[in-house]
């Protein structure tokens, strides 16, 4: 029941801040845009979202790297006999590191998702700014980047027959995520759409 609550809370905001950086969202956006007037602009709505996601991905990163911390010292905390069971592969030190330097992927997506809400304060509150270009493509090249070591953890649940809900919702940030900058690609691409003051 408490990892059914902890999944909830991680992966509902990160769902919400994928449905408000979408064009859907954009009614969503307009209700709240008296209460935040960020979010009075299409630019401000996307960079709202990612805000939300990459808080929530590191959250979660965070999560997952407690966890195996626990797992590490002769604890437990989600084992299950069914296939959810996220201690079978959090617990396990060969697939539960990188295979370059033997860091956690927990404290990985830890650092990363830090680093792309650091560049999502600063694209929002210097959108004009000398790295603001910089910063949108580096984190879509990033979060593309993270395509990649997804499906090489999936291919980990799939080889050990297991699903990290945790996981999962780490990785459901990360695409979300990348919508989000590529998104903020293009709307950079239209001058006259990245610098409007409205969404209208």
């Amino acid at each position: 029941m408490l990892d059914n609550l902890l999944i909830a809370a991680y992966l509902i905001p990160t769902l919400f801040g994928l449905f408000l950086l979408s064009p859907m969202g954009r009614s969503a956006a307009d209700s709240l845009s008296s209460r935040f007037e960020i979010l009075s602009t299409v630019r401000g709505q996307i960079t709202a979202g990612l805000q939300i996601i990459t808080f929530f991905g590191f959250a979660v990163s965070a999560q997952t790297f407690w966890i195996s911390s626990k797992i590490s010292e002769g604890g437990n905390f989600c084992t299950s006999s069914t296939v959810f069971s996220c201690d079978d592969l959090l617990g396990n030190t060969e697939l539960n590191v990188d295979p370059f330097f033997g860091f956690s992927w927990g404290f990985i997506g830890m650092l990363v998702n830090a680093f792309l809400l650091f560049m999502v304060l600063v694209i929002k509150n210097d959108p004009n700014g000398e790295y603001t270009q910089r910063f949108i493509q580096l984190g879509t090249l990033i979060t593309g980047a993270g395509m990649l070591v997804i499906l090489l953890l999936v291919s980990y649940e799939v080889e050990e027959g297991k699903i990290c809900l945790y996981c999962t919702t780490a990785h459901i940030a990360n695409v979300a995520a990348l919508v989000g900058f590529l998104r903020l690609r293009k709307l950079h691409d239209d001058n006259a759409a990245w610098k409007a003051t409205s969404a209208n």
